[in-house]
């Protein structure tokens, strides 16, 4: 059983958006994903474009399945763009590499989950991401 509760993913959905309001962000897909890639909580405020969650998904996705949050991953599409490639593939296309797949992690640094977000730059999203962590008393790991 996941220890990333429901009231935990909703909590994180809740701050992060609230952060994203606080400081005019554009509309925000927002998901959240358990260690074990199940789906815990998806939000798209209104507004968002049509894809925006899936974009979300993808980061949260891919930082969860390498283990590295996504800033990482960009930094390693620049530097290994075939590893990149590959990985896409391996995961079923679900990868985003940009900044905004973050890492859930506890106080011991196990990791807990994933949040994505996306909608507006990708540093903002993840200052979205992280602040929603935070509020959960969860630690974050953005890859940087």
């Amino acid at each position: 059983m996941s220890e990333l509760t429901l009231q935990t993913a909703q909590t994180i959905v809740t701050a992060a958006l609230k952060t994203a309001r606080e400081k005019a962000f554009k509309p925000l897909a927002i998901v959240v994903y358990d260690e074990r890639g199940a789906l815990k909580a998806l939000l798209s405020e209104d507004g968002t474009s049509l894809k925006r969650a899936e974009i979300a998904m993808g980061k949260a996705y891919g930082a969860l399945s390498l283990g590295v949050g996504s800033r990482a991953l960009h930094k390693m599409a620049t530097e290994r763009p075939y590893f990149i490639a590959a990985a896409t593939h391996a995961v079923g296309g679900q990868l985003v590499p940009v900044p905004g797949g973050v890492l859930i992690k506890d106080a011991k640094g196990r990791v807990l989950g994933s949040v994505g977000v996306s909608g507006d730059t990708s540093d903002n999203d993840e200052i979205a991401a992280a602040a929603g962590i935070e509020a959960a008393g969860l630690v974050f790991d953005a890859g940087a």
